[in-house]
C-alpha cells in the first residue's frame, strides 16, 4: 500500500537519491551535476505552508516526491504555483505519481491556489499523460531551452486551473 504524506526532513536522503538518479539518467531535470545532501537540506528549507513537499512511501520506503513551488517571485502570482513530480526508477508504473499528483492538487486547492504550472521536458510522454489525464492542458513550448545529454531540450509548459 502507497502513503502519501508530508515529507520530513529524515525522508531528505530518500529523495535525494531520486533526484540525483533522475540528474543522471532523465531529462526531467536540467541540473547537470548530483545534489549533496546540503544543497538539498537548502532546497528542503524553501517547502511548507503554502508550498507543499508530499512523499509517497511503499512498504516503509520513500519511493517518490511532489512538491509545490512559487512560479514567478512577483506578487501578482502569488496564486499560481509550478508542480514537480519524481519518482524511483524501480518503482514507475505502479500509480504513484498519479497518487502524488492528486495529493499535490487537493492540496494546491485547499491553498487556494488558482493556477499550477507543469514545465515537462520534451519527450517525456508518461508525464505528458499523466497531466493531460488530470485535464492540464498544454499551453507553450520553449524550444531548445536546456542542453543535456550532448542534445537540445525543449520545455512543454501545461497548466491546470483550478476550480
Amino acid at each position: 500500500m502507497v502513503i502519501v504524506r508530508d515529507a520530513a526532513l529524515d525522508d531528505l536522503s530518500a529523495i535525494l537519491n531520486i533526484y540525483n538518479r533522475a540528474i543522471l539518467t532523465t531529462t526531467a531535470t536540467f541540473d547537470l551535476e548530483e545534489q549533496t545532501l546540503e544543497q538539498r537540506k537548502d532546497w528542503f528549507s524553501h517547502y511548507g505552508g503554502r508550498f507543499p513537499l508530499l512523499v509517497a512511501e511503499y512498504n516503509g520506503q520513500v519511493v517518490g516526491y511532489s512538491s509545490l513551488s512559487s512560479f514567478r517571485s512577483k506578487e501578482a502570482f502569488a496564486s499560481t504555483v509550478e508542480s514537480s513530480v519524481y519518482i524511483d526508477e524501480n518503482h514507475r508504473g505502479l500509480g504513484i505519481g498519479k497518487l502524488l499528483l492528486t495529493a499535490l492538487l487537493q492540496r494546491a486547492s485547499a491553498l487556494g491556489h488558482h493556477v499550477v504550472i507543469a514545465g515537462i521536458t520534451g519527450g517525456n510522454e508518461i508525464s505528458i499523460h499523466l497531466h493531460e489525464s488530470f485535464g492540464f492542458e498544454l499551453v507553450g513550448c520553449f524550444k531548445e531551452v536546456g542542453y543535456k545529454f550532448d542534445s537540445w531540450q525543449d520545455v512543454i509548459f501545461y497548466q491546470l486551473i483550478l476550480p
